[in-house]
């Protein structure tokens, strides 16, 4: 499956504390609902097994760090494109630069081979 998805938040705001209690920030829900969104829209099913995923990060100027964007991004998935990360057991991230078109194109396919 391939999938356009919209540029992922910061892993550096994805968790906030109030009031001494750690939990996911408004940003990442936010981003997470329209992932999730998408997905339905898309008639994505979600896959079982062992998981291959790629995915390439178009950020709109050249800031940040590349792993910082793949926990939120990993995280909108679930639930919609499989059903839990641990699935997951190759992964494979590449940096593009795209100010006018920030996004993120993730592949997902079952691994046929341990």
């Amino acid at each position: 499956m391939t999938l356009t998805l919209p540029y992922p938040p910061s892993a550096n705001l994805y968790w906030r504390n109030a009031h001494g209690r750690t939990h996911v920030s408004t940003s990442a829900k936010e981003y997470k609902k329209s992932v999730q969104t998408l997905c339905l829209l898309h008639r994505v099913q979600p896959l079982h097994g062992r998981l291959k995923v790629t995915i390439h990060l178009w950020r709109p100027r050249k800031a940040g760090d590349l792993d910082n964007r793949i926990k939120i991004l990993i995280d909108a998935l679930q639930g919609a494109a499989y059903a839990n990360d641990k699935q997951i057991v190759e992964l494979h991230a590449y940096r593009h630069e795209d100010k006018r078109n920030p996004r993120a194109d993730v592949e997902i396919f079952e691994r046929e081979y341990e």
